[in-house]
Parts: structure tokens; sequence; C-alpha cells
């Protein structure tokens, strides 16, 4: 993955937007403003989870990727295999943008941390 500080700084302005939308929504639809600001990821978590997806976009396996969390929440017997296929290829994604980018380390072991790998 190669990303230049002007790539950062445009997918950090993005998840501003995107953060203060969802802020501003969950406000003025009567949530304390307090509980809001804290359930809403911070803004390096939005850039993380739009590198992950980019990655799995340009190896083409954001359909199957998708799909294999859509599995894991079903109550079929082979939730659990979809779920942890799904994490252990998320968490090779994360590893190599903390590698990457290591200005986004903390929000990428914060994700990871979500994730059951073994």
């Amino acid at each position: 993955m190669n990303l230049t500080s002007e790539r950062l700084q445009k997918l950090r302005d993005d998840a501003r937007l995107e953060r203060e939308t969802i802020l501003e929504y969950r406000v003025r639809g009567g949530q304390d403003p307090a509980v809001a600001y804290e359930e809403v990821p911070e803004l390096d978590d939005f850039v993380v989870a739009a590198l992950r997806d980019e990655l799995l976009e340009d190896r083409g396996q954001l359909a199957e990727y998708g799909l294999a969390r859509l599995a894991a929440q079903s109550s079929s017997a082979d939730a659990d295999t979809h779920r942890a296929n799904a994490d252990r290829v998320e968490f090779e994604l994360l590893r190599e943008i903390a590698d990457s980018v290591p200005e986004l380390a903390v929000a990428v072991w914060r994700a990871a941390g979500k994730l059951n790998v073994e």
C-alpha cells in the first residue's frame, strides 16, 4: 500500500465529514451529545475502514468478504467458520495498513481488537 500524505489528509477530511454528519443526526434525533461522542468511532477509525475496503476491492475480495460477514450473522451451522475466515482476512489487511501507515496504528489495533483471531 502506497499512501501519500495528501491522500491520507483527503481520507481524514472525508472521515471528518462522515463523523460530523453521524453526530449531528444522532444529536438532532435526541441522543445525549456526550453519549453520541462516546459511541461514534474516532476519525481514524473511519479512515482505516475505508482503506480496508479499498484493499478488499483492489484484490477482488470485497463481495466475498461482505457475504462472509453476512453469513457470520446467520444462525447456520457454519456461521462461526465464516466469522473466523472474515476475521482472519481482515486482520491481515489491518496489519498491512499499520505497516504502511504508522500514523493509523492506534486505530488499526482498535479495529483488530474487535476481531477473534487465534
